[in-house]
């Protein structure tokens, strides 16, 4: 599968940048110490990779996923064999005292990277998954941050995401405040971060989703009103290791809207994909028609005219932001430095009290182990005065 076909483009966006800093990011990934979380996402498996190939001097990965874990080693050991340096996977859950325990026998890093994650928007249909959201996206970040002030971490990296810029749903308002929190702690402590695009047949996405519709023999859905930016697994793991090494204090990373970033819609994708397949989309007008599809008459138009279902919708769920945007009104932008990557220079504004007080909030209603979502939405509320939050009543659990 050509992913670079699929998403309209022809060649890695950030191939350029990565070449004149080949020898600047090599050095010092194999003079340093790293420990990647929440490695066994799509992210986090593409960073370290980018690592592991320029052969650290130790590499741990941690991800709540064996699993995954397992997948990410086979997939190394392919790939690139073996290392001279310390590398090693543990399945550990980051907001347990057992990861406390495993920190505390080791955290002898240079570079603690962040990839874990809560990234979905409809995460945010119920309180107590909204809840785990918070505290994947705020809490552990502001714990892992913290723990590694404490062993003198060189620099820490964490993602964001494009919806952090001007947010929609609950998802990106978390990750917004996450880098308010960013803010505040790098009085401390190196941090940098990134904001980018959809992650083209990231874990769980929707593009992801293709593969198991055709494995399962179930229709391709998809929308057909909304626009994207894209990058493959192996850009996101470039975009987060440059930002990560070659970052300053508080810099948050993206993808430059250029001709070389291409928006398409997910319709389109799936058009591409079945088309790289060798299959024709068989477009339907209702849920019900695409399901019986495979229940029907309809096996020569399978095998004979290579036809697979398709229903393209319009979007109507809570949380979908019309556009994307990497930066906001007032940011300070650095755009000369790199070819095909800006950087948003500014340092955000945030209230200490503020966010003393969201924490104290959010304490309290997990101790009462009583919330519901609109406690949550008023709190970001008044975190982010101009969270312009959409509430449509439908999630996408409510579609195909």
């Amino acid at each position: 599968m050509n992913i670079l076909n699929l998403i309209g483009r022809n060649q890695l966006l950030f191939g350029q940048d990565i070449s004149s800093n080949q020898q600047a990011i090599s050095e010092l990934v194999s003079n340093s110490n790293f420990l990647v979380i929440g490695a066994a996402g799509s992210i986090g498996q593409a960073v370290t990779k980018e690592i592991f190939k320029r052969s650290p001097k130790k590499l741990h990965a941690v991800d709540i996923s064996e699993n995954n874990l397992v997948e990410l080693v086979r997939d190394i050991r392919s790939s690139f064999g073996y290392i001279d340096g310390d590398f090693r996977t543990f399945a550990l859950d980051i907001g347990s005292p057992i990861y406390d325990a495993f920190w505390e026998a080791d955290g002898d890093y240079d570079y603690v990277l962040n990839l874990s994650a809560l990234k979905h928007v409809r995460s945010e249909k119920d309180p107590f998954t909204l809840m785990r959201l918070i505290e994947v996206n705020i809490l552990n970040t502001l714990k892992t941050i913290r723990q590694s002030k404490e062993k003198r971490v060189k620099k820490y990296f964490c993602v964001s995401t494009d919806k952090a810029a001007n947010p929609v749903n609950m998802m990106g308002a978390s990750k917004r405040i996450m880098e308010l929190f960013l803010m505040h702690e790098s009085k401390d402590i190196s941090i940098s971060t990134a904001r980018f695009a959809n992650v083209a047949f990231s874990d769980g996405s929707l593009l992801h989703g293709f593969n198991q519709r055709i494995q399962k023999k179930q229709p391709i859905v998809a929308p057909n009103d909304i626009k994207r930016y894209f990058v493959t697994p192996q850009e996101s793991g470039e975009l987060c290791l440059m930002s990560c090494l070659l970052g300053e204090n508080k810099d948050i990373f993206f993808p430059k809207l250029s001709e070389e970033l291409h928006l398409i819609t997910f319709a389109e994708i799936a058009i591409n994909y079945l088309k790289q397949l060798g299959f024709e989309p068989y477009v339907c007008s209702s849920e019900e028609e695409a399901r019986q599809f495979f229940n029907t008459n309809n096996q020569s138009l399978i095998t004979d005219y290579k036809y697979w279902p398709c229903y393209f919708t319009e979007s109507d769920t809570t949380g979908e932001k019309d556009f994307e945007e990497f930066y906001m009104d007032g940011e300070v932008l650095d755009l000369n430095r790199f070819e095909n990557l800006g950087i948003v220079k500014s340092s955000l504004p945030f209230q200490k009290d503020k966010l003393n007080w969201f924490l104290s909030e959010i304490t309290t209603l997990v101790e009462e182990k009583n919330w519901e979502k609109a406690d949550l939405v008023n709190i970001f509320h008044e975190l982010l005065p101009a969270f312009d939050h959409k509430e449509t009543g439908k999630y996408l659990d409510s579609k195909m």
